[in-house]
């Protein structure tokens, strides 16, 4: 079991990684960002997922 918080609200995810929210709601419809929640709405993204993208973007 990991001790490290790998969940976040979107809010939380924009401030801890400085981006939009916007860019990760991009990377949630584009299928690049695992999401949990009820009904349609996204209550929270997975971090690791996020960690990944950047880590793309900043390659290219």
């Amino acid at each position: 079991m990991s001790l490290i918080k790998s969940w976040y609200t979107v809010e939380e995810a924009a401030a801890k990684y400085g981006l939009s929210t916007s860019q990760i709601y991009e990377w949630v419809e584009d299928g690049l960002v695992r999401t949990e929640g009820e009904k349609g709405k996204i209550s929270q993204v997975n971090g690791d997922d996020i960690e990944r993208e950047l880590l793309m973007t900043a390659s290219v």
